[in-house]
């Protein structure tokens, strides 16, 4: 039976490196989205009530951010050029 030395630990990410970068916005954390208070305040009623019928308006608000956050992404592609 051969015995491990004790000195041998596993290898672990150092704790003060930080996270790499998202290589495009949509990539980015829900906290970086301008649609989070929606989210927040979505998740904050479903807390309070425990209900979803009590909070349809949050839904609402944070599903019509979503569709003017997607039609903004896809006009910045629209527009960027692959080509040049």
């Amino acid at each position: 039976m051969a015995s491990q030395s004790s000195s041998a630990s596993p290898s672990f990410p150092s704790p003060t490196r930080s996270p790499p970068t998202p290589p495009y916005p949509s990539a980015a954390k829900i906290s970086d989205s301008p649609c989070f208070p929606q989210y927040t305040a979505s998740l904050k009623c479903l807390e309070a009530y425990q209900d979803k019928s009590k909070c349809q308006q949050q839904f609402d608000d944070y599903k019509e951010c979503k569709k003017k956050e997607r039609e903004a992404r896809l006009e910045r592609n629209r527009k960027r050029s692959f080509f040049q």
